[in-house]
């Protein structure tokens, strides 16, 4: 027993060295622990409350150290990730329920409707160092199109095709933006480019085929006359084209029809002007349209008006990004400052970050680049922008920072203050587009494209030549026909860059009778809709592996238009909806 107490005490001399190293790590980790714990909790706390409640300064920015983004980096990536959906990076523009060929079914043709590709901010902005183009190592669809703009510039004929050479209202227009990487005020980027030639592409492995939009001439030699069988050579009605006189929608639509269509077939191409947003054609003048929209930014403002941290987060990253000073009245539209913000977002710039002259801002990278340059173009107008405008005009007054208040000392963005912003913009989206004000402004506003695409969907099952109707347009392009639609995006009035939504016609080979389904950027909505939904659709096989497709009557989008259409509205027709007054507004809690 005495041996055993020796070698014990023995082992136990020899081996306190190594506990002593044990205790000591325990002891540094849990100290560790705690540090960063509270280090965490400070941050948040000081980054949301700033000096005061809600002020953002020096002394706010300064407590966002290298310690504060290690420990927010991967929370950081996450938000930002769901922030960047609305970039549409290429990675997202993928096939997924889009149609094409169905088991027993003939596609008769596809009406197109999309948002234009990535642009530069619609306010200028400090844009030194952010890359707007696509990347280094290049984009073969990219490279094709410009090669193929580049030579077709010096052809033999002596055309011109770097500008849209054609006579009518887009005679001039650039085909390609005007630098590589440069993020010009509300103009497209290569980056826009790239994903609409991805979308353009998707859309030539659905639809050229079915379509019969690869065939190409045949010759027909008879007495020495040759001519080409019908539905062969593209006119003016296989392929129709709708832009809004901005080059953005025009470069591109004229990029996805190039991955869509055979280089003679793109270079045939007649463009048509809507001088309408919505598209509305010769339904566009509502007088009550605009007073919803006005009534419903004013819900918008009051939202924003009861949270003073983002009021301060709008200052702070505002002054930091916009090339706005305080002596201007400071920043009073979040918008702005979020569609200025997506600059960065959408580019993976650094945050953005200020010195102690307010005039003068930096990027946290600071390397400079000649491309990157703003140029100013009467097409820099966008409507949300201006809607919004619109509706803080009549609460401005409110809105309006005490400039005892904002501190024009130096520092950077915080990944916190990007979050609070966004999320708020996230917030306030989806409850806009829960409104009945959204819904009712829609139907207002997309009456005249609907009654457009349904006649062209009775000319596609009536015989006629057309194939392929290309509307290309703008965020509230979409937002006009999904809210009147009824179709829900997930993403509240939030559209994508790049985002398409197709309506599919189809004759049945069994039957003479005729369908169509709808696809919002690869997703089946057809259920969607009210006067398709449940057992008014039919349910068919898509494709060998069983997935299946909803396909919708004609008659029933004819019926809505014609009998139902301006039942929420209490009223039977256009003119009546845009003459009958509005009712009561809305309390600020009906938001």
């Amino acid at each position: 027993m005495r041996l055993l107490l020796k070698d014990l005490t023995r082992f136990t001399t020899q081996h306190r060295t190594l506990y002593c190293y044990l205790f000591l790590s325990l002891w540094i980790f849990l100290l560790i622990a705690g540090m960063y714990r509270y280090v965490g909790n400070a941050e948040h706390n000081g980054n949301l409350l700033g000096s005061g409640g809600g002020g953002f300064g020096p002394g706010t920015v300064r407590s966002s150290s290298a310690g504060s983004a290690s420990s927010d980096a991967s929370s950081s990536a996450q938000r930002f990730a769901k922030y960047r959906e609305r970039c549409a990076p290429l990675a997202q523009l993928i096939r997924m329920d889009d149609g094409g060929i169905l088991e027993g079914w003939k596609l008769q043709g596809v009406l197109l409707v999309i948002r234009h590709g990535d642009r530069g901010p619609m306010s200028h902005v400090h844009a030194n160092g952010i890359n707007c183009g696509v990347p280094a190592d290049g984009d073969s669809l990219v490279n094709r199109y410009r090669s193929f703009v580049h030579n077709s510039s010096s052809s033999a004929s002596g055309a011109n095709h770097m500008y849209w050479n054609k006579v009518g209202p887009f005679h001039g227009f650039p085909l390609l933006p005007a630098t590589e990487r440069g993020c010009p005020l509300g103009q497209l980027t290569y980056k826009g480019i790239a994903q609409l030639l991805h979308v353009g592409d998707i859309m030539h492995q659905i639809y050229a085929h079915p379509l019969g939009l690869l065939l190409k001439p045949t010759v027909l030699r008879s007495a020495g006359d040759t001519t080409t069988t019908p539905h062969t050579l593209l006119n003016s009605d296989e392929v129709v084209v709708f832009t809004t006189r901005y080059r953005r929608t025009f470069q591109s639509a004229l990029a996805l029809l190039f991955a869509l269509l055979p280089p003679d077939k793109w270079l045939a191409l007649n463009v048509k002007e809507s001088h309408s947003m919505a598209f509305c054609f010769a339904d566009c003048s509502c007088a009550q349209s605009l007073v919803l929209q006005k009534r419903l930014a004013s819900l918008a403002d009051r939202q924003l008006l009861r949270r003073s941290d983002v009021l301060a987060v709008m200052q702070w990253i505002g002054g930091a990004l916009l090339q706005h000073t305080a002596t201007e009245g400071g920043i009073t539209n979040p918008f702005e400052v979020v569609d200025a913000m997506l600059t960065v977002l959408c580019h993976d710039a650094n945050l953005p970050c200020r010195r102690r002259n307010a005039s003068q801002t930096v990027m946290a990278s600071t390397r400079a680049n000649q491309d990157l340059v703003d140029v100013i173009n009467i097409d820099q107008d966008e409507t949300a922008t201006n809607q919004q405008q619109e509706g803080l005009a009549a609460v401005e007054s409110e809105l309006q920072p005490d400039p005892g208040s904002l501190d024009t000392g130096e520092g950077c963005v915080d990944p916190v203050h990007v979050d609070t912003l966004m999320s708020f913009a996230d917030e306030l989206s989806q409850r806009s587009a829960r409104h009945t004000y959204y819904k009712r402004s829609g139907l207002l506003r997309a009456y005249g494209m609907i009654r457009h695409i349904v006649g062209y969907m009775l000319k596609m099952i009536s015989g006629d030549r057309t194939k392929f109707v290309l509307y290309s347009g703008h965020d509230c392009t979409m937002q006009y026909l999904t809210a009147a639609l009824g179709i829900v995006t997930g993403q509240g009035q939030t559209i994508n860059y790049a985002s398409r939504l197709a309506f599919e016609v189809y004759r049945s080979d069994a039957h003479t009778d005729y369908y169509f389904r709808v696809v919002y950027n690869g997703r089946d909505v057809t259920q969607q809709i009210d006067f398709c939904e449940g057992g008014k659709s039919l349910r068919v096989t898509r494709d060998s592996r069983g997935n299946k497709a909803d396909l919708c009557p004609i008659e029933n989008i004819i019926r809505f238009l014609h009998e139902d259409y301006f039942a929420p509205l209490n009223a039977t027709n256009f003119k009546e909806a845009c003459a009958t007054p509005i009712g009561q507004t809305a309390k600020a809690n009906e938001f």
